[in-house]
């Protein structure tokens, strides 16, 4: 009877063993594991190790749990019977279901859940004996199962690279509803992860909005307008502005009069530039700023499947994504962005979608259209007049102003404020503060 309770006892804090121990490893941060295990901690390699081989890990603590409940409820059965006789298995049933919940089972995994890095560097050891001990078994259990996923048509092995980003997300996403992490920062880790994805064209300046130098301009015209501007690169165009033959950056210039002194009339503003370096619109963020840093340049001009101009994309543009918006002495301050007391906002045509997504925290697709107007011309099949409304995707959009074919100002009514009065709100000054 002594023997058999204290058998009893060993196989459930053996059950509690496997029980924590898998709750543990599972919950675990691995990238911590990682970390202490890069910094030389014996135990954090060897759960490093077991992280690893995860699929053998689970199997073998699996594997051993079972078989220690199984036993002990066996030795409990056993003595009750001959104590209580037919009685004892309902005995057993019940006491050996309260202490594999309780003592087994419920307490091994709230104390791993609190303290899972902490737990798994623990038992680590003790863990790596089990999984050499049942590896054996574990190995053609596995075996049978991916046999099994062969048979249905099912993939045995994930998708690591894609599995990890997603991961990242809802990491990201989680960190922030909970309040342990700030807009700004999952903005800026967000959009790391995004650079794979998002194309130049929906950061670039279109050539609408571009700065261009024509080189046909007398020398004294172009230094008035690299020092009145406050950027320091900018495409030269010769014959028509799509023509790009070149980038003058304002130091080269400046370099080159400083030379000249007052025999600035033989100085060619074609001779100062750099080669121009064209990229497609569907170039990668993150494929182009490894290109800025191989090719050690700030700006290229993006072009369409056709070759024909669109834009402009520079190093700051790509980086923006990542860091927000960088603004220094020399830039002139655009909002954009003007929330009015109804619940509306008063936006620029020019916005991107995926700066106002970021601002506002919305979701408005970004595939078929980079600016806010792009999007609203592209749901309405056509442009539209001023006074005009639309709704897709939950929201309301109202022009207010359009220049030509350019959209310039919309109300946008998300769908917490759908029911309010379109216009209402609005006047003159408002409208000009955004457009301005």
């Amino acid at each position: 009877m002594l023997y058999a309770t204290l058998a009893v006892l060993l196989l459930l804090t053996a059950s509690a063993f496997t029980s924590g121990t898998e709750t543990a490893m599972t919950g675990a941060s691995t990238a911590r594991i990682h970390q202490l295990a890069g910094e030389g901690n014996r135990r954090a390699k060897l759960a490093k190790k077991l992280l690893d081989q995860k699929e053998n890990l689970i199997g073998s603590l699996l594997l051993g749990n079972n078989l220690f409940n199984v036993l002990a409820t066996a030795i409990a059965a056993d003595v009750l019977i001959k104590l209580f006789g037919d009685a004892g298995i309902a005995y057993a049933t019940l006491i050996m279901t309260a202490l594999v919940v309780i003592f087994a089972e419920v307490l091994p995994k709230t104390y791993a859940i609190r303290h899972p890095e902490r737990m798994a560097l623990g038992i680590a050891p003790a863990a790596n004996l089990l999984v050499l001990v049942l590896s054996p078994v574990t190995q053609g259990v596995q075996w049978l199962i991916n046999g099994a996923f062969r048979l249905v048509g099912v993939r045995a092995q994930p998708d690591l690279y894609s599995s990890s980003f997603e991961a990242l997300r809802g990491a990201i996403e989680l960190h922030t509803e909970q309040g342990t992490m700030t807009k700004q920062d999952r903005d800026m880790l967000g959009g790391i992860l995004d650079l794979a994805d998002v194309e130049v064209r929906a950061v670039m300046t279109h050539r609408g909005s571009m700065e261009t130098i024509d080189a046909a301009q007398p020398i004294m015209q172009v230094l008035e307008q690299v020092v009145a501007s406050p950027y320091s690169r900018f495409p030269v165009w010769r014959g028509e502005p799509e023509s790009i033959i070149g980038v003058l950056h304002a130091k080269d210039l400046l370099t080159a009069v400083q030379q000249h002194g007052k025999d600035l009339e033989k100085l060619k503003v074609a001779d100062l530039c750099q080669r121009p370096w064209f990229v497609p619109d569907t170039t990668p963020l993150k494929r182009q700023l490894i290109a800025f840093r191989q090719r050690r340049q700030h700006l290229a001009m993006v072009v369409d499947e056709y070759g024909d101009l669109e834009g402009l994309v520079t190093l700051e543009d790509v980086i923006e994504e990542i860091v927000g918006e960088i603004a220094d002495e020399t830039d002139v301050e655009q909002e954009g962005i003007q929330h009015q007391s109804d619940g509306s906002y008063l936006v620029s045509g020019w916005i991107t979608i995926r700066d106002l997504n970021r601002a506002l925290g919305w979701k408005l697709p970004d595939e078929e259209a980079a600016t806010i107007a792009g999007l609203v011309i592209h749901e309405a099949q056509r442009i539209p007049e001023v006074g005009q409304s639309f709704a897709f995707h939950g929201f309301r959009f109202l022009v207010l102003r359009r220049q030509r074919n350019q959209i310039v100002l919309l109300k946008i009514v998300p769908p917490m404020s759908s029911d309010t009065e379109e216009g209402r709100g609005l006047n003159d000054d408002q409208v000009q503060g955004v457009t301005s």
